[in-house]
């Protein structure tokens, strides 16, 4: 069954857009009619979908994109944070100082940044949304991806932190927490890691990144008012709390 929303009045921001969940999101977000403004350091081609040339690793291009949509968008009512890491899997010890860094600064401390950045404009909105995207990793721990793990708990924390603080506003701040997806991200582990991971699933497969769209979407939506501070698994059933 397919559910439709009506975004048409809607401005949105998705970061991690190019491809993945990030890109399910924001095309799901224009096919429902909201103006979308896709952030990646990769190009984005989306018929529809406006782009901007944002590595979230560098405060000077968040503060540069954040002048230009705020130039382009006198209100930001979405806000979607995707962008998302993966780093080696492997052992801690076998991790560089670079990479540990560079898992650190996209999922967890980009995701504060962008928000950061942003509020200003979600104020602004009477029907403001932000749903970042955490992992399941984020709440179990996950062998060989401890400093990703890490960094997706630290999202969840943010998120209910950030609900708390803007209570009293009309911004509803939620998190989305997947298990395995199909995406590059996990495709490019391996075919024997991404067996395993299947096995491991109740449900016996990968999620897709359009069923991860799904439910951003609702979260954006009136329909979930009363959502707020609250995080989501998509999992497949593999979640154990």
């Amino acid at each position: 069954m397919s559910h439709t929303y009506e975004f048409s009045v809607r401005t949105a921001v998705v970061t991690g857009a190019a491809k993945g969940i990030g890109r399910a999101i924001a095309s799901a977000l224009g096919q429902a009619g909201a103006r979308v403004l896709a952030w990646d350091r990769l190009p984005v081609d989306l018929a529809g979908i406006e782009s901007l040339a944002v590595d979230l690793t560098d405060h000077k291009q968040i503060e540069s994109a954040v002048v230009t949509t705020t130039a382009r968008f006198p209100t930001l009512d979405i806000l979607v944070n995707c962008a998302g890491h993966l780093g080696p899997l492997a052992p801690l010890e076998r991790l560089s100082h670079d990479e540990q860094a560079q898992v650190i600064a996209v999922n967890f401390v980009g995701t504060i940044e962008v928000c950061r950045h942003l509020l200003p404009l979600l104020r602004r909105s009477a029907h403001g949304r932000i749903v970042n995207l955490g992992s399941l990793a984020g709440k179990e721990g996950l062998r060989w991806l401890p400093v990703y793990s890490a960094a997706s708990g630290g999202v969840i924390a943010f998120t209910k932190a950030l609900a708390k603080e803007v209570t009293g506003t009309s911004i509803r701040v939620n998190c989305i927490a997947p298990g395995p997806i199909e995406t590059d991200m996990i495709l490019n582990l391996g075919r024997e890691t991404v067996d395993a991971m299947i096995a491991a699933s109740p449900l016996k497969r990968l999620g897709r990144a359009e069923e991860v769209a799904g439910l951003a979407l609702w979260l954006c939506s009136d329909a979930a008012a009363f959502n707020h501070g609250a995080v989501f698994d998509m999992s497949g059933g593999r979640a154990n709390y």
